[in-house]
């Protein structure tokens, strides 16, 4: 049986990429049944009918995926976060970052909008940037309008699949649309009245740039620690994991615990202040999510 990669999913549809073609697929009807959803990036046995449709018949076993947006099979989160209009936010960011790490997901920061902003606000922006490269994480500060920094992101697409996600608003279509001009996705400056970008990507789509696949996700704000667990989130900050093995009890959660290295480091400034913040409040976020039975 022949087999293939998932592209895009619209309207039950699901367009299966083999040998540089699209078969339109359906689900089998079993799929329901066994509560199977497949996804955009899965790798998929299908059959087809002709040269145009066929059905899946088994989806791969996947190396992970995501709810928001729904996609399986990621090498890459490119978190795409805008230095002004919206004005840069680390806590959001911080958010996307624990759900990319628990995922298990590589991430890669990319600040947009960076023409637009004041020598102020590049020099916070600078700050942060060092911040998250102290950490452990790449950073690219760019700009849709000057093209500054699209060089550099252009080698890390290479034979990956990469999602762009951020929040809504951002310019994740802009920059995707200077990284390969043929795409010419629809893009929507922020309403002033709400203060924010309209949704102008409306279902997940594997899009080729280069010898890479890249989706450009739908823009969201709010993300739930849905399945984290209190004891995994220092894994999901790699500054405070590395500090932890310091720490007198295994186990710390990092509050009041005594001889705790990471509330040491945070003193010294060694970790920044508002990193341990964002940790302590996503810490008390999933300790008051309601249990699950």
């Amino acid at each position: 049986m022949p087999e293939g990669k998932i592209i895009k999913a619209l309207s039950g549809f699901y367009y299966v990429l083999y040998d540089d073609r699209f078969i339109q697929c359906r689900g089998r009807g079993v799929f329901r049944k066994n509560k199977i959803t497949p996804l955009v990036g899965d790798e998929v046995v299908f059959q087809a009918e002709n040269d145009q449709e066929g059905y899946i018949l088994k989806v791969k076993e996947r190396k992970n995926e995501l709810q928001r947006p729904p996609i399986a099979n990621v090498d890459q989160a490119i978190l795409v976060f805008s230095a002004v209009e919206p004005d840069f936010s680390p806590a959001l960011l911080d958010r996307f970052l624990v759900l990319v790490e628990f995922n298990q997901i590589e991430p890669l920061i990319c600040i947009t909008k960076m023409d637009l902003a004041e020598d102020e606000q590049k020099e916070r922006i600078s700050t942060y940037a060092k911040d998250y490269m102290t950490a452990g994480y790449e950073v690219i500060l760019t700009s849709s309008e000057t093209e500054a920094g699209i060089d550099q992101l252009h080698p890390h697409l290479e034979n990956k699949i990469s999602v762009f996600a951020g929040q809504s608003g951002v310019g994740k279509s802009s920059l995707l649309n200077v990284l390969s001009p043929n795409l010419d996705l629809k893009t929507n400056n922020i309403s002033t009245h709400l203060g924010r970008g309209r949704h102008t990507t409306r279902h997940v789509e594997l899009m080729k740039i280069g010898n890479g696949l890249v989706a450009d996700t739908p823009g969201f704000s709010s993300l739930e620690f849905t399945n984290i667990e209190a004891e995994e989130l220092t894994h999901c900050f790699p500054e405070l994991l590395q500090a932890s093995e310091q720490c007198k009890f295994r186990g710390c959660l990092h509050l009041k615990e005594p001889k705790c290295a990471v509330k040491a480091k945070v003193e010294t400034g060694e970790i920044p202040a508002y990193r341990y913040e964002h940790y302590v409040d996503f810490l008390q976020e999933i300790k008051d999510r309601k249990p699950r039975y």
